[in-house]
């Protein structure tokens, strides 16, 4: 409930306390004279017999319920015409407002009791009024009887005074002509009662054993009442069974089946709600309606708490909840919401719950669902999940037959039929057929597993639904492909349009924890230009979609040359090209020492991604997304300026050091990338001596011919060039003579392993001497520990890379490291060098 709702449920409170406090001011301001005037005379027996009478009255009563109100006309005017007679004024009402407080306040709200019981004394309070003037009364004479009826009708009249200052106050005034028609039909029923107890005053006026007769009299008629009122039951409830099957029939031709079938149940229950939940299954979305007394059309809130929904599907059972039955943590949790009673009802088809009809608040607050109704709801549940199965039947059989199942969207067959009736109208335009083919749908599958692959068609679906023109038929037609017919005043504007849906096709999709960038390759075919036929169209649209996987455009209008090949990315392209945007990445840097004096000679470069969900992103991961889609240049780019900028400041600050980046074996085949090197060396003032790249091992011997031009270029700007990982490929030591490298950078499994293994030691010495042999540097990673740095030494290894010197550290970390573990010293006349304090 919203703030607003909250205030008027707070200000009709605090209004009907407020008519309350001035019905029991008017109660006693009516009995006061009486306490007054009357005699005091106390007559023990005949109040506990009156009051006995009163209570009894106050549970009998005819009940008639009008809209969500129940109006409840007792027959207390009968031992309240009696009571004027025997007692005093003062105990007639004391033993009525004493049976009224017993009878309401076990059964009704505190205001509501306190409401009805200064009722009850305002009433008789005003009918020993009447009559006080005239006391003693005299039964023989007949005009007696009229102060009698007087008394009655002017305290019926003061109940219904009454009870409509608080229905004003709770609903509305109801109108002067309601009120009137209220006051008659009151007046009426008070009549009739009255002149039954007259008639009952007489009889034991003529003698005291007319009470047995009277009495035999009363338990005659109220059991053929009970029998007559059952035969009605009965009667009603076929009725409007009958009824509401019927028109179940007819609102399922009509279209209009839940309005018809939660109207006529929550009436033929007198419930204030009554709901129909049905959850999602298949194609079909979860249904949940309700239709409220007073209420034009349905609302999609559910009423009844969850739970007793679940129990009753769960359970398979009818679950009945009142003031007094059901389970107790269920009733809790009804009271809570502010309801007070409910029956769930499960519809079932064969042995399965495909939902339930609930109904909740039994109009009238000293009633609830009774055990007959709660079995005419089990018979309309019954034929309710009859009719929604029979309805869901017809419109599944006819759904299937021309919609896809996974997007809801038309098949082929329907498109087929579309484009025969396109074709038959003669006009101007042309019927354009685009047909989107969603590339890599394989990848996506087996890396992410056939359940991505269905949520990826499916929002493929939803964009194009959403995007294009009313006028076109969306479908989809195979596997990953879909198509969009349309009538089209030209080619070039079918060829627009599909340039615009492709656009829009290709912003990230959301597919679980990953962000996807969806390409989509789009041929058209034309009637007539292309053909008459519906399947010669689309067939024809679809070799128009391979050839456009050719194209840059990635859009391509048919002709007869046509041939077909493509790959589609996948991966978190989309998030690292946001991420290169905003400058997310970050370069570490890991220290490389000279193993013969502990000097610190440099760092190498390497990129690190922290992702805003998925966390740290492993460098192989991000760098094999940048490498297919495109984004490997501006990768390296960013590696490149951190570390020339970093570099500068360094000789800047009179401590010089160089830099290696790693470089991959798609950008050797970059004819522009030496220039670029040799473009970022002059913009931050770097000596090109000082800048390391290193290529894997892989990468040089993977097609050596492409790499060499790019490898010589680098190599005559006077920047170093190193093979990476060496050990791990299929290259023979004699390989490298042909590379114009200066470096040999011995792969971290191999240096690892040596302290241990004769046959890795053997491998990192034989590298070390060969290398040295061709006047190769030496540099080997996966250095951490004193074992492994001795052994290294002793063979001549160069430079040492490793956790035993640092990990690889963010700038502001790397320059804590260099004040804490270097210490400099004078080299010659004005020079210094960084030399390690923690290695002996």
């Amino acid at each position: 409930m919203d703030a607003a709702g909250k205030v008027r449920v707070g200000n009709v409170q605090l209004h009907t306390w407020l008519a309350t406090i001035a019905t029991v001011v008017c109660a006693i301001a009516f009995a006061t004279p009486v306490l007054l005037r009357s005699s005091h005379e106390f007559r023990p027996v005949l109040a506990g017999l009156f009051f006995l009478l009163f209570l009894v009255a106050e549970r009998a009563f005819l009940q008639i319920e009008v809209r969500k109100q129940a109006y409840a006309y007792t027959v207390a005017e009968i031992p309240l015409l009696l009571a004027l007679f025997y007692l005093p004024p003062l105990w007639v009402i004391a033993a009525r407002v004493t049976a009224a407080a017993l009878s309401y306040l076990a059964r009704l709200s505190l205001v509501k009791a306190l409401f009805n019981i200064a009722v009850r004394g305002a009433s008789t309070a005003v009918s020993t009024l009447v009559v006080l003037p005239f006391l003693p009364l005299d039964v023989g004479k007949p005009v007696n009887w009229l102060v009698l009826l007087a008394a009655t009708e002017a305290g019926s009249l003061v109940s219904m005074i009454a009870l409509s200052l608080i229905m004003t106050v709770v609903q509305g005034w109801m109108g002067a002509g309601q009120f009137a028609r209220s006051i008659l039909q009151s007046a009426a029923v008070c009549l009739v009662n009255s002149i039954l107890g007259l008639l009952v005053l007489l009889a034991l006026r003529t003698s005291i054993w007319a009470i047995v007769c009277l009495g035999v009299l009363a338990v005659v008629v109220a059991a053929g009442y009970r029998a007559y009122e059952r035969f009605l039951q009965q009667h009603r409830s076929l009725t409007e069974l009958y009824d509401f099957t019927q028109a179940a029939a007819q609102a399922r031709e009509a279209g209009n089946l839940a309005d018809v079938l939660l109207v006529r149940a929550r009436k033929l229950l007198n419930a204030e709600y009554a709901t129909l939940w049905l959850p999602e299954s298949r194609r079909h979305p979860e249904v949940m309606l309700t239709a409220r007394i007073d209420d034009k059309g349905l609302g999609d809130r559910p009423v009844t708490p969850n739970a007793l929904r679940a129990k009753a599907v769960n359970g398979d059972q009818t679950i009945v909840i009142g003031p007094k039955v059901g389970d107790p943590a269920l009733r809790v949790q009804l009271t809570e919401s502010n309801k007070k009673d409910a029956v769930v009802v499960p519809l079932r088809s064969g042995t399965a719950v495909i939902g339930t009809l609930e109904v909740v608040n039994r109009v009238g607050d000293l009633t609830s669902f009774e055990p007959h109704e709660v079995r005419l709801l089990e018979t309309l549940a019954a034929h309710v999940a009859v009719a929604v199965e029979n309805s869901r039947l017809v419109d599944r059989l006819r759904f299937d037959a021309y919609h896809d199942s996974l997007t809801g969207l038309p098949n082929r067959r329907r498109m087929t039929a579309m484009l025969e009736e396109a074709v038959k109208v003669s006009a101007p335009d042309v019927v354009a057929v685009l047909l989107f083919d969603v590339d890599g749908m394989r990848d996506v599958n087996e890396s992410m597993g056939h359940q991505a692959g269905d949520k990826l068609l499916a929002e493929v679906s939803q964009r194009l639904r959403d995007l294009a023109p009313p006028a076109a038929l969306v479908a989809r037609v195979g596997g990953d492909k879909f198509a969009v017919t349309l009538r089209a005043e030209s080619a070039a504007d079918a060829v627009e349009l599909a340039g615009k849906l492709r656009a829009a096709l290709q912003e990230p999709m959301r597919l679980g924890t990953l962000n996807l960038d969806v390409d989509t390759a789009v041929g058209l075919a034309l009637h007539p230009e292309h053909g008459s036929e519906p399947e010669v169209l689309l067939r024809r649209a679809d070799l128009a979609v391979h050839a456009a996987k050719q194209t840059n455009s990635h859009i391509q209008q048919f002709h007869l040359a046509l041939e077909s090949g493509s790959t589609r990315r996948i991966g978190l392209a989309g998030d690292l090209r946001r991420a290169l945007d905003a400058g997310e990445l970050e370069v570490y840097f890991q220290p490389k020492v000279a193993l013969s004096d502990r000097r610190l000679v440099g760092v190498e470069c390497l990129s690190r991604w922290e992702h805003p969900v998925h966390g740290s992103v492993s460098p192989q991961d991000f760098i094999a997304v940048a490498e297919h889609t495109g984004q490997l240049g501006r990768l390296t780019e960013v590696v490149l300026r951190e570390g020339l900028r970093r570099c500068r400041e360094w000789a800047d600050e009179g401590r010089p050091l160089s830099v290696a980046v790693n470089l991959s074996p798609r950008t050797l085949v970059d004819p522009d990338f030496p220039s670029q090197v040799g473009e970022l060396l002059a913009e931050y003032g770097v000596p090109a001596e000082r800048l390391t790249l290193e290529i894997t091992e892989d990468g040089m011997v993977a097609g050596p011919d492409r790499p060499m031009p790019t490898l010589h270029r680098l190599h005559d700007l006077g920047v170093r060039l190193s093979v990476d990982d060496f050990g791990t490929g299929y290259s023979s030591l004699s390989y490298l003579r042909r590379l114009p490298v200066h470096e040999v950078k011995v792969d971290r499994m191999f240096v690892q392993g040596m302290a241990t293994d004769p046959g890795d030691l053997a491998i990192v010495r034989a590298v070390v001497d060969l290398s040295r042999h061709f006047g190769l540097s030496v540099v080997a990673e996966g250095v951490e520990s004193e074992l492994t740095l001795a052994l290294l030494e002793e063979m001549g290894c160069d430079i040492g890379q490793g956790f035993f010197f640092s990990r690889a550290l963010p700038y502001e970390r790397l320059e804590t490291w260099f004040a804490a573990q270097t210490v400099t010293e004078e080299v010659g006349v004005g020079g210094s060098v960084r030399r390690l304090r923690a290695v002996p």
